[in-house]
C-alpha cells in the first residue's frame, strides 16, 4: 500500500520474503541516548541505500522496547499525520537532551542527596508529571493497533503480579490489549523507586472494562529480544495473517538487532564484602544507584543475550544476530537519571565511541563482552545489516 504523502511503500509481510526482521531496545532511563545514537547511524545507512525518506520502521517486521526502549519504539513506529514515523532516528538523541533534565529534575546543593533519599523513602524520586504530559502530548490518542509496524512492549502488573506484554499483533484477537500507546509507554517506564506506577482502563469485545496496574517492563524483561522472538513464534502458531504459512521452527529466518543501553560491569562499584552489610535501604539506594534493580535488570538482559547468541550459533545463522552493548560505563554515566548537561553529552559520546568498537558477544564465564572473531566494528556490522535489510525489503516488493 503506497503512502503518497511520503512516497514510500509499506513493508510487505514476512511471508513474501526470506527473513523475519526484529529490532529490540533495552531499558535504561537517560541511557536511551546510547541506542538513539546507534539507530541514527543505522538509519543513515539505510538512507544511503534507499533515499532520505527511509525510516527504521520501513525495514523491521517488529520493534520491541522496554522502559526507555518502549518510548523509543513508539517514536519510531507511531504515525504522524502523513502516516509516516513520528520521529526519524536522528531526532531521538536531541529529544532526550531536551527533555531528560525536565523528566529527571536534579536536586542540587549540599543537601541534594539527603532530599533525594527522603523522597525515595516516602515515594517515587520523581513525580512523573512532566513525563506523562510529554508522552500524552506526543502520542495523543494513538492506539497500539495504529503503529506503522508491529511493536511489542513489556510491562508488569503489580496487582496481578505477572508480566503484561502489549503486542500490536493481538489487538484484533484481544481488544482489551489495544490501549493508547501513551499509557503503555508511561507504564513500561514506571521504574520502581524512580517513577510512579500507572493505571488505566480498556474495554474488551463485550464492552466490559479491564483495569491495568502497571510498572516498569524491566521487571519482566529489560532486554525484550527474547519476548519479541517468542511473540513472533506465538503468532506463527496462531496462524496470524502476516506470518502464516511460515513454520514455527524456522528460526533461521530471524534477523535480529538488539541494542543495549550500557552498564558498569567493569567498574566493580559493588562487591560481596560491601553487600554483605546492606539492609533493605542500602539495596534500594546506594551512592545514587539502586543495586537490587540494577542486578535484576542486568541479569535478565545478559541471560537473554547469551540464549540468543547460542541459539543463532546452533542454527548457523549467528551472522543474523547483532547485539550492541557497552559494559564499560563508569560513574554517573551508568546512572538512569542523572540528567545533567555534562552527563547527557557524555552518553552521546559513549554511543559514538561504541560505533567504532568491535562487534561483541557476552561471555558469561567472565561476565563481560568480548569481540566477535572477524566481526569488525559495530559500524561495519550495521552497514552489513543495513544492506541485508534493504535487499530484503526490495525482494518483498518484487514479489
Amino acid at each position: 500500500m503506497e503512502n503518497k504523502a511520503a512516497g514510500r511503500v509499506a513493508m510487505p509481510p514476512p511471508t513474501t520474503g526470506k527473513l523475519i526482521t526484529i529490532l529490540s531496545i533495552d531499558g535504561g532511563g537517560i541511557r536511551g541516548i546510547i541506542p538513539g545514537v546507534i539507530l541514527a547511524y543505522l538509519e543513515s545507512q539505510l538512507q544511503e541505500l534507499d533515499g532520505e525518506d527511509a525510516r527504521i520502521a520501513d525495514y523491521f517486521d517488529l520493534i520491541a522496547g522496554t522502559s526507555t526502549g518502549g518510548l523509543v519504539t513508539a517514536m519510531l513506529a507511531a504515525p504522524n499525520k502523513a502516516k509516516r514515523p513520528l520521529y526519524a532516528a536522528k531526532d531521538i538523541t536531541p529529544f532526550y537532551l531536551e527533555h531528560s533534565p525536565k523528566i529527571f529534575h536534579q536536586t542540587g546543593g549540599p543537601f541534594g542527596g539527603v532530599i533525594n533519599l527522603t523522597k525515595m523513602l516516602n515515594g517515587p524520586k520523581y513525580d512523573g508529571k512532566y513525563l506523562h504530559t510529554l508522552i500524552k502530548g506526543l502520542l495523543g490518542g494513538t492506539r497500539l493497533h495504529d503503529t506503522l509496524t508491529a511493536v511489542v512492549i513489556p510491562t508488569f502488573d503489580i496487582k496481578e503480579l505477572q508480566p503484561v506484554i502489549f503486542s500490536s499483533y493481538e489487538t484484533k484477537s484481544k481488544p482489551v490489549s489495544d490501549a493508547e500507546l501513551a499509557d503503555i509507554c508511561i507504564s513500561t517506564s514506571a521504574a520502581p523507586t524512580f517513577l510512579p506506577a500507572h493505571s488505566f482502563k480498556t474495554k474488551d469485545a463485550q464492552n466490559n472494562e479491564h483495569e491495568f496496574n502497571l510498572i516498569d517492563g524491566g521487571v519482566a524483561a529489560n532486554n525484550p529480544t527474547l519476548i519479541a522472538i517468542g511473540e513472533v513464534t506465538k503468532q506463527v502458531l496462531m496462524k496470524h495473517e502476516d506470518l502464516f504459512p511460515i513454520k514455527p521452527m524456522e528460526y533461521g529466518r530471524f534477523l535480529v538487532i538488539s541494542l543495549g543501553t550500557g552498564n558498569a560491569k567493569n567498574e566493580g562499584k559493588y562487591n560481596a564484602k560491601m553487600a554483605a552489610k546492606w539492609g533493605l535501604l542500602s539495596w534500594l539506594t546506594h551512592d545514587n544507584s539502586t543495586p537490587i534493580i540494577e542486578a535484576f535488570n542486568q541479569a535478565s538482559a545478559d541471560m537473554v543475550d547469551y540464549h540468543n547468541f547460542v541459539v543463532f550459533k546452533a542454527l548457523q545463522s549467528d551472522d543474523q544476530y547483532l547485539r550492541i552493548q557497552d559494559d564499560t560505563l563508569t560513574g554517573n554515566l551508568a546512572s538512569v537519571d542523572i540528567a545533567t548537561k555534562e552527563n547527557l553529552e557524555g552518553l552521546v559520546k559513549v554511543g559514538e565511541r561504541l560505533l567504532d568498537k568491535p562487534a561483541s558477544k557476552i561471555n558469561l564465564d567472565k561476565g563481560v563482552y568480548e569481540a566477535v572473531e572477524n566481526g569488525g566494528t559495530n559500524k561495519e556490522a550495521l552497514r552489513r545489516f543495513a544492506k541485508t535489510l534493504s535487499d530484503e525489503r526490495k525482494f518483498r516488493q518484487s514479489k
